[in-house]
Protein backbone atom coordinates (compact mmCIF):
# COMPACT_ATOMS: atom_id res chain seq x y z
CA UNK A 1 0.00 0.00 0.00
CA UNK A 2 0.96 3.31 -0.68
CA UNK A 3 -0.33 6.38 0.82
CA UNK A 4 0.51 10.12 -1.00
CA UNK A 5 -0.28 13.28 1.41
CA UNK A 6 0.50 16.24 -0.84
CA UNK A 7 -0.24 19.88 -0.31
CA UNK A 8 1.11 23.50 0.25
CA UNK A 9 4.53 24.04 2.23
CA UNK A 10 3.92 24.36 6.03
CA UNK A 11 0.68 22.56 6.24
CA UNK A 12 1.71 19.76 8.18
CA UNK A 13 2.41 17.01 5.44
CA UNK A 14 4.88 15.53 7.71
CA UNK A 15 3.20 15.73 10.73
CA UNK A 16 0.41 13.76 9.54
CA UNK A 17 2.63 11.11 7.31
CA UNK A 18 4.22 10.18 10.36
CA UNK A 19 1.49 9.70 12.93
CA UNK A 20 -0.27 7.15 9.61
CA UNK A 21 2.93 5.72 9.14
CA UNK A 22 3.17 4.87 12.85
CA UNK A 23 -0.23 3.94 13.08
CA UNK A 24 -0.26 1.42 10.46
CA UNK A 25 3.50 0.80 10.74
CA UNK A 26 4.32 1.59 7.05
CA UNK A 27 7.89 2.58 5.82
CA UNK A 28 8.21 6.39 5.89
CA UNK A 29 9.51 8.93 3.30
CA UNK A 30 9.65 12.65 3.53
CA UNK A 31 9.97 13.26 -0.17
CA UNK A 32 10.58 17.94 0.56
CA UNK A 33 13.92 16.39 2.45
CA UNK A 34 15.63 14.72 -0.21
CA UNK A 35 15.52 18.38 -2.25
CA UNK A 36 16.27 20.07 0.78
CA UNK A 37 19.33 17.83 1.56
CA UNK A 38 20.19 18.35 -2.18
CA UNK A 39 19.47 21.95 -1.96
CA UNK A 40 21.79 22.16 1.49
CA UNK A 41 24.92 20.48 -0.72
CA UNK A 42 24.79 23.01 -3.84
CA UNK A 43 24.75 25.99 -1.47
CA UNK A 44 27.43 24.70 0.61
CA UNK A 45 29.55 24.00 -2.88
CA UNK A 46 28.54 27.64 -3.93
CA UNK A 47 26.40 26.03 -6.94
CA UNK A 48 23.88 28.50 -8.26
CA UNK A 49 20.30 27.27 -8.82
CA UNK A 50 21.14 29.18 -12.41
CA UNK A 51 23.62 26.89 -12.85
CA UNK A 52 23.61 23.40 -15.10
CA UNK A 53 23.63 20.61 -12.62
CA UNK A 54 25.58 17.78 -14.73
CA UNK A 55 25.44 14.35 -14.11
CA UNK A 56 29.12 14.25 -12.75
CA UNK A 57 27.92 16.91 -9.52
CA UNK A 58 24.49 14.65 -8.82
CA UNK A 59 26.58 11.79 -8.81
CA UNK A 60 28.55 13.39 -5.33
CA UNK A 61 25.41 13.45 -3.65
CA UNK A 62 24.03 10.88 -1.63
CA UNK A 63 20.68 11.45 0.34
CA UNK A 64 19.65 8.41 3.06
CA UNK A 65 16.41 8.71 5.23
CA UNK A 66 16.21 6.86 8.53
CA UNK A 67 12.62 7.13 10.31
CA UNK A 68 13.15 5.29 13.63
CA UNK A 69 11.32 6.27 17.01
CA UNK A 70 8.75 8.56 16.07
CA UNK A 71 12.26 10.29 14.73
CA UNK A 72 12.93 11.28 10.84
CA UNK A 73 17.15 11.49 10.11
CA UNK A 74 18.21 12.69 7.20
CA UNK A 75 21.77 11.74 5.65
CA UNK A 76 23.82 13.83 3.14
CA UNK A 77 26.81 11.61 2.23
CA UNK A 78 26.84 10.02 5.50
CA UNK A 79 26.31 13.22 7.78
CA UNK A 80 23.36 14.00 9.75
CA UNK A 81 21.83 17.02 8.23
CA UNK A 82 18.49 16.82 9.76
CA UNK A 83 18.57 20.30 11.31
CA UNK A 84 20.36 21.93 8.79
CA UNK A 85 17.64 21.34 5.91
CA UNK A 86 15.23 23.17 7.86
CA UNK A 87 17.42 26.48 8.33
CA UNK A 88 16.32 29.50 6.64
CA UNK A 89 18.27 29.92 3.92
CA UNK A 90 17.39 26.14 2.60
CA UNK A 91 13.69 27.05 2.76
CA UNK A 92 14.02 30.42 0.90
CA UNK A 93 15.94 28.61 -2.09
CA UNK A 94 14.95 24.72 -2.01
CA UNK A 95 11.96 25.34 -4.69
CA UNK A 96 14.62 27.47 -7.37
CA UNK A 97 16.47 23.96 -7.26
CA UNK A 98 13.26 21.84 -7.48
CA UNK A 99 11.97 23.37 -9.90
CA UNK A 100 15.37 21.94 -11.97
CA UNK A 101 14.66 18.63 -14.14
CA UNK A 102 17.53 16.80 -13.16
CA UNK A 103 17.14 17.30 -9.38
CA UNK A 104 13.74 16.00 -10.06
CA UNK A 105 14.53 12.77 -11.41
CA UNK A 106 17.03 12.22 -9.05
CA UNK A 107 14.81 12.41 -6.36
CA UNK A 108 12.00 10.64 -8.43
CA UNK A 109 14.55 7.69 -8.53
CA UNK A 110 15.41 7.61 -4.86
CA UNK A 111 11.72 7.14 -4.08
CA UNK A 112 10.72 4.86 -6.04
CA UNK A 113 13.53 2.50 -5.14
CA UNK A 114 12.43 2.96 -1.61
CA UNK A 115 12.38 0.09 0.21
CA UNK A 116 8.94 -1.19 -0.86
CA UNK A 117 8.47 -4.37 1.04
CA UNK A 118 6.29 -2.87 3.47
CA UNK A 119 3.51 0.00 2.67
CA UNK A 120 4.75 3.38 2.55
CA UNK A 121 3.48 6.38 3.39
CA UNK A 122 5.51 9.60 1.06
CA UNK A 123 4.71 13.59 1.95
CA UNK A 124 5.52 15.88 -0.93
CA UNK A 125 3.82 18.01 -3.66
CA UNK A 126 3.56 15.66 -6.57
CA UNK A 127 3.66 12.09 -5.32
CA UNK A 128 0.16 11.27 -5.74
CA UNK A 129 0.39 13.51 -9.69
CA UNK A 130 3.77 12.52 -10.95
CA UNK A 131 6.04 9.84 -8.32
CA UNK A 132 3.24 7.28 -7.16
CA UNK A 133 0.12 8.32 -9.48
CA UNK A 134 -1.74 5.17 -8.76
CA UNK A 135 -1.24 5.17 -4.66
CA UNK A 136 -3.73 3.56 -2.87
CA UNK A 137 -4.65 6.81 -0.90
CA UNK A 138 -3.96 10.40 -1.87
CA UNK A 139 -4.21 13.56 0.25
CA UNK A 140 -3.80 16.91 -0.69
CA UNK A 141 -3.69 19.26 2.70
CA UNK A 142 -4.15 23.47 1.95
CA UNK A 143 -4.25 26.31 4.45
CA UNK A 144 -4.08 29.89 4.65
CA UNK A 145 -0.89 31.11 3.63
CA UNK A 146 -1.02 33.77 7.46
CA UNK A 147 -1.01 30.53 8.96
CA UNK A 148 1.39 28.55 7.57
CA UNK A 149 3.99 31.19 8.22
CA UNK A 150 2.88 31.49 11.54
CA UNK A 151 3.52 27.77 11.76
CA UNK A 152 6.80 28.19 9.60
CA UNK A 153 7.76 30.84 12.17
CA UNK A 154 7.75 28.53 15.36
CA UNK A 155 9.75 25.84 13.48
CA UNK A 156 12.31 27.92 12.67
CA UNK A 157 12.65 29.44 16.21
CA UNK A 158 14.73 32.37 15.18
CA UNK A 159 13.42 36.09 15.78
CA UNK A 160 15.71 37.73 14.05
CA UNK A 161 13.47 36.33 11.01
CA UNK A 162 10.08 38.18 10.55
CA UNK A 163 6.37 36.88 10.20
CA UNK A 164 5.59 38.95 7.24
CA UNK A 165 8.69 37.85 5.12
CA UNK A 166 8.21 34.26 6.19
CA UNK A 167 4.44 34.60 4.51
CA UNK A 168 6.12 36.54 1.74
CA UNK A 169 8.49 33.52 1.27
CA UNK A 170 5.36 30.78 1.25
CA UNK A 171 3.48 32.53 -1.23
CA UNK A 172 6.66 32.96 -3.75
CA UNK A 173 7.42 29.21 -2.96
CA UNK A 174 3.58 28.40 -3.74
CA UNK A 175 3.73 30.11 -7.12
CA UNK A 176 7.49 28.66 -7.85
CA UNK A 177 6.12 25.17 -7.20
CA UNK A 178 2.23 25.43 -8.87
CA UNK A 179 3.88 27.36 -12.16
CA UNK A 180 6.79 25.22 -12.64
CA UNK A 181 6.94 23.48 -15.96
CA UNK A 182 8.09 20.23 -14.74
CA UNK A 183 5.72 18.04 -12.35
CA UNK A 184 4.21 21.36 -10.86
CA UNK A 185 2.03 21.32 -7.27
CA UNK A 186 -1.79 20.80 -8.05
CA UNK A 187 -4.36 18.17 -6.52
CA UNK A 188 -4.52 15.00 -7.97
CA UNK A 189 -8.06 14.54 -9.53
CA UNK A 190 -8.60 11.33 -7.09
CA UNK A 191 -7.14 13.36 -4.26
CA UNK A 192 -8.96 13.91 -0.82
CA UNK A 193 -8.35 17.89 -0.17
CA UNK A 194 -8.23 18.66 3.29
CA UNK A 195 -8.46 22.67 4.34
CA UNK A 196 -6.01 22.86 7.38
CA UNK A 197 -6.55 26.02 8.55
CA UNK A 198 -9.06 26.02 11.56
CA UNK A 199 -8.08 22.18 12.38
CA UNK A 200 -5.84 20.57 14.57
CA UNK A 201 -3.34 18.22 14.11
CA UNK A 202 -5.71 15.55 16.15
CA UNK A 203 -8.53 16.61 13.43
CA UNK A 204 -7.20 16.60 10.35
CA UNK A 205 -5.46 13.01 11.04
CA UNK A 206 -9.02 12.03 11.86
CA UNK A 207 -10.43 13.19 8.92
CA UNK A 208 -6.91 10.85 7.11
CA UNK A 209 -8.39 7.85 8.82
CA UNK A 210 -12.02 8.25 8.38
CA UNK A 211 -11.12 8.42 4.40
CA UNK A 212 -8.63 5.19 4.79
CA UNK A 213 -11.48 3.22 7.11
CA UNK A 214 -14.16 4.36 4.35
CA UNK A 215 -12.85 1.87 1.70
Amino acid sequence: MIIAIDGEASTGKSTQAKKIAEKFNYNYRDSGAYYRAITLYLIQNNISSNSNINQNILDKIDVKQKYENKKLSIYLNDVDVSGKIRGYKVSTNVSNYAKKPEIRNLVYKQLRNSDRSNSLVIDGRDIGTVVFPDATFKFFLCADSKVRAERRHKEINDKAVKLELIEKEIKYRDNTDSTRKVAPLKKADDAYEIDVTLLTIDQVFKKILDKIDSK
